[in-house]
């Protein structure tokens, strides 16, 4: 881990522009449903107010003509007119909306247009099936932690995109016309679910997409990402059936498809994690998932929350751009919850040097993730105070596992929250939840390096700095090495010392002070 690059953005923290508060509405028309997000601008960090989904499943009313039928225009108009019952007083410059493949297909789109306009004041930007590809990068490169190159996969309703990106910026965006819905109508007809009317649909994804695999697979990734409903469905079974941690591969993909299989029609089709509103677009989804598995030889996916919807909010605003997502929400929060920032540069500055002397992680792979957790923890860990100084660290925890978080995935946000509400006072190793990614062990000793530097600061302005402090771990016992006569002159801290020395002694642990 590059210390010093923590140690910059624990000191940068809201160093950048104010920003006004904007309230903003971000509406995605896709091909199986409509969403749309309304959230606020507020010290540069977007907060959502609201979300609301609507399944209209315009693809279906689409005929091989590319007429859109007049019950799928109305179910789309009913739904506008929905939203624009929550957007009154919405200025049309705060509020995004997109149409994707459906209406982009639909030759009678101007139709759907003119009756819409009737009930829903604001303009809607029919996109290209690129534009749309790169919009659904955007939405997951402002919200998931990883920077580098990605590969980004969305399942829509009529279409499918595919991306291939260096941080915020995408290289290469392709969309294909296969989705879970129009897959749905033309290989499960009335929803009958056979071997073969499932290879017939997954033959037709990888022809569909065969024309890709060699460029994509050239320009190479370090992360695939995948958004929207198909995604987040087989995510969800996982964790149900497979592993809490969700994470798709082929072997779990096989696995899903077999038991898919086993099922004659959609209506009997149960799963753990399965929304029973999902079965009729869940299979078809699993064999365009296959597909892409197949063509791009990928071997784990990891599902985003961020999506198309996410990615038109993000572009109403050109001040988002923040290369660790992670540092522009940390600085929300420290705006947000007035934190003391001097006495949170101390705790986090502190927590650095001590995990630096820190080598005993038993998950090596995530040290790095691991350590800049726990700097965002030392820096956050007062955000509790806002509510009482009483039990600051319950309050604490409850914000942060409880707010979104953009930049942290779920394990990460689960991470931060545990480590705050085990700050101070004494603890039992079973209030350590268990993790996916993450050991007991590793967690464990997050937990004692932030109680170690919160304690070695609690004097606030009065605290001595000192670059001097060693540890070294051996198993369950640490040991602290200060300089000759720190202690002495820091009585308080000696005190503080001790009592976690009688906590941790009631769980199994030692901590030698010299």
């Amino acid at each position: 881990m590059n210390n010093i690059n923590l140690i910059t953005k624990a000191t940068t923290l809201s160093q950048g522009d104010k920003y006004q508060v904007r309230e903003i509405a971000a509406i995605d028309l896709g091909s199986n449903s409509f969403h749309m997000i309304v959230a606020r601008i507020v010290n540069g960090s977007i907060q959502i107010l609201s979300r609301l989904k609507q399944k209209v499943q315009l693809a279906k009313g689409l005929d091989q003509n590319g007429v859109l039928d007049q019950d799928a225009i109305t179910r789309g108009v009913n739904c506008l007119a929905l939203f624009a019952e929550r957007l009154q007083g919405f200025q049309a410059e705060n509020v995004n909306v997109v149409g994707t493949y459906t209406l982009r297909s639909a030759v009678n789109k101007a139709e759907f247009l003119r009756q819409a306009k009737a009930v829903f004041p604001y303009p809607i930007d029919i996109i290209s099936g690129q534009r749309e590809a790169k919009m659904i990068y955007a939405g997951v490169s402002h919200t998931q932690p990883e920077s580098g190159r990605k590969l980004v996969i969305d399942i829509g309703g009529g279409s499918t995109e595919m991306i291939i990106g260096e941080d915020f910026d995408p290289i290469l965006a392709e969309s294909r016309n296969m989705g879970c819905v129009s897959f749905a109508k033309q290989f499960f007809p009335n929803g009958k679910i056979s071997r073969e009317n499932f290879q017939q649909a997954r033959l037709t994804a990888l022809s569909r997409i065969a024309d890709l695999a060699a460029s994509y697979r050239q320009l190479g990734w370090q992360y695939v990402l995948g958004s929207s409903g198909t995604i987040k469905t087989v995510h969800q079974v996982i964790t149900a059936t497979l592993d809490s941690d969700g994470i798709i591969t082929a072997g779990r993909l096989d696995f899903l498809i077999e038991r898919t299989l086993k099922a004659t029609h959609f209506d009997n089709l149960k799963l753990a994690g399965l929304n029973e509103e999902r079965a009729d677009v869940f299979v078809p989804g699993l064999a365009i998932l296959s597909a892409v598995f197949d063509t791009y030889q990928i071997e784990q996916m990891r599902y985003s929350d961020g999506a198309l919807r996410e990615g038109v909010m993000y572009s109403l605003d050109k001040n988002f751009q923040v290369k660790n997502i992670r540092q522009r929400t940390a600085e929300a929060l420290a705006e947000q919850f007035n934190i003391d920032r001097i006495q949170a540069e101390r705790v986090s500055k502190t927590a650095v040097q001590l995990a630096q002397q820190f080598i005993a992680w038993q998950a090596n792979e995530f040290a790095t993730e691991m350590q800049e957790i726990l700097l965002w923890a030392a820096l956050l860990h007062e955000v509790g105070i806002v509510i009482n100084h009483k039990n600051m660290q319950k309050h604490s925890a409850y914000i942060l596992s409880n707010m979104e978080l953009p930049g942290f995935d779920k394990e990460q946000q689960r991470l931060l929250s545990t480590l705050v509400r085990l700050q101070i006072n004494g603890f039992h190793l079973d209030d350590i939840a268990q993790f996916s990614r993450y050991t007991p062990q590793d967690i464990l000793a997050l937990v004692r390096l932030l109680r170690l530097a919160i304690l070695l600061n609690r004097s606030r302005q009065a605290t001595e700095q000192t670059d001097k402090i060693a540890l070294k771990t051996h198993r369950t016992l640490w040991q602290l090495y200060f300089e000759n006569s720190y202690l002495e002159r820091n009585p308080l801290v000696q005190q503080d010392l001790k009592l976690e020395q009688r906590y941790l002694i009631e769980i199994g642990l030692d901590l030698a002070i010299e």
